[in-house]
């Protein structure tokens, strides 16, 4: 089949890879003039890294270097991914540079329209724009004052060069991750650097108590078994029965660290509730340097508080604090579109509360040919995209047997109904499925029927979990589809490209 795939960053690629070796013609469309999504050089903010350590965000088959720290830089995760992209030769595949404006139901075909005007069929279309594409900036009261007077509101993304900080009044707008990665090299040139945070949220330290590596407990099917999920199967029903007293005080105990290792009563930044509540907002990995910026005082944090108004050389907080203010950074979340899609596509992508009803994070229902992946945020990413990856072949080739649209419709209305109460509807519209990121790969394999090894799953239950340990499903997939006799739906289509090239 003719196949496009709209985004190239994580999951995009990944999709670009697998489709390739299942013998598809695929083309890969970003905006951007380079891989890598919220790693590309243009969106790529002062003191990102990533959240999960190098070996739990990678590739099952394309491992990060060895050289790489821990937690490797933006930066180098761009490197890795464009590394990814040469060695199985999905560059030739790429259209960057390349805005998709349109992208249209034709009979059983797709026609994608780019901002030059051009327009191209295809059979299938994946949408791997991202769940963190489009920043959301709060609109704040007098911004056109603060702005006509030289001040700057820009989103965390749009912050590119620390240097634009320099010898500024900063704010930064946001507790979780990324503001708290980014106000610590901003700290380190501005004037004075403040965090705004609405809430605060729990902080997990990236070595707990300063030794043991948060992956030994967070990462691991233990860790994800103290959350409870929709079913509970084996050792957690024991776990959320006869031992729940113990899980819950697995879990706070990890809050108690967390408050005694930071610092955190001495400087009022105990988060409401305890650390159990995170599922229900957003996990953060503490950044290096923050808390110590903190007491320093080079940061300082104004807890539940918003700006009220913005005016010539400041901005007035919610409880009436007057903060000097040349520099506002907004790291205050992301919006999930897809605006190039038409309003009767659209329409059948959302429930009622505008969340993505999305068949294991993947298939609209009733929408044939039109496909998502990284709409499943998780701890593994690139993991998860990589199994989506293959569900989605495996679906091109007919080789799926799944339950009839109902049965799919009322499983995914189950399933945001669980995620809203698990997660206190913090799930990003249903595309967040942190703190179930295993669950999400078991369920795809499963579709598949594959699975990793008995001994592998058992041994990650107590260690993190590697990719590299599914790294044979893709090759037993494609091994399987090409042995099989593709059904009507794995069959080409007729399809032109408009116009030739």
């Amino acid at each position: 089949m003719r196949v496009a795939i709209i985004g190239a960053g994580v999951a995009g690629l990944t999709t670009a890879k697998v489709l390739l070796q299942a013998g598809h013609e695929v083309e890969v469309f970003d905006r951007t003039p380079d891989v890598g999504g919220v790693w590309s050089r243009t969106r790529r903010y002062p003191g990102l890294t990533t959240q999960s350590p190098k070996a739990q965000y990678s590739f099952s088959d394309f491992p990060m270097p060895k050289e790489l720290p821990e937690w490797p830089t933006g930066e180098q995760v761009q490197a890795y991914l464009e590394a990814y992209t040469w060695h199985f030769g999905v560059d030739a595949c790429l259209r960057l540079e390349t805005t998709v404006t349109s992208v249209v139901p034709v009979g059983n075909a797709w026609d994608l329209t780019t901002h030059t005007g051009t327009t191209y069929r295809y059979d299938s279309v994946i949408v791997a724009n991202g769940v963190f594409c489009e920043p959301s900036v709060p609109e704040f009261p007098g911004r056109e004052e603060f702005e006509a007077a030289g001040g700057r509101v820009l989103a965390g993304t749009e912050f590119l060069d620390v240097e634009e900080a320099r010898d500024k009044h900063a704010l930064v707008v946001g507790y979780g991750k990324s503001a708290c990665d980014v106000t610590v090299p901003i700290s380190g040139v501005a004037a004075s650097t403040d965090i705004i945070a609405r809430q605060l949220l729990w902080k997990v330290p990236r070595k707990i108590g300063g030794v043991v590596n948060f992956k030994m407990l967070l990462l691991t099917r233990m860790g994800e078994a103290l959350f409870r999920y929709r079913w509970l199967r084996g050792f957690e029903k024991f776990l959320h029965g006869p031992a729940n007293g113990m899980r819950r005080s697995m879990l706070n105990s990890l809050g108690s660290v967390s408050v005694r290792q930071f610092g955190l009563a001495r400087h009022d930044l105990v988060p409401s509730g305890q650390m159990e509540d995170i599922v229900k907002g957003a996990i953060g990995l503490a950044t290096e340097g923050f808390f110590e910026g903190v007491e320093s005082g080079e940061i300082r944090v104004h807890r539940d508080r918003t700006i009220a108004l913005l005016k010539a050389g400041g901005a007035e907080l919610s409880d009436g604090t007057v903060l000097p203010a040349d520099l506002i950074v907004c790291a205050t979340g992301f919006t999930q579109g897809v605006p190039f899609l038409p309003d009767s596509v659209q329409e059948r992508l959302f429930d009622e509360r505008g969340n993505f009803a999305l068949y294991r994070q993947i298939q609209p229902i009733g929408v044939p040919g039109l496909y998502f992946n990284g709409y499943n945020s998780s701890f593994f990413s690139p993991l998860n995209a990589e199994m989506a990856a293959l569900w989605i072949a495996a679906d091109l080739a007919g080789a799926l047997s799944l339950p009839d649209a109902a049965a799919r419709r009322a499983d995914v209305a189950a399933q945001l109904a669980f995620m809203d109460e698990a997660t206190n509807t913090h799930h990003c519209r249903g595309t967040k499925i942190i703190p179930f990121s295993l669950k999400n790969a078991d369920e795809v394999l499963a579709d598949l029927g594959l699975q990793i090894g008995r001994m592998t799953r058992a041994s990650h239950w107590l260690n993190p979990v590697a990719p590299s340990a599914y790294r044979k499903v893709t090759p037993q997939l494609l091994a399987r589809i090409s042995r099989n006799e593709v059904g009507d739906h794995g069959n080409p289509r007729e399809a032109s490209r408009l116009p030739q090239r």
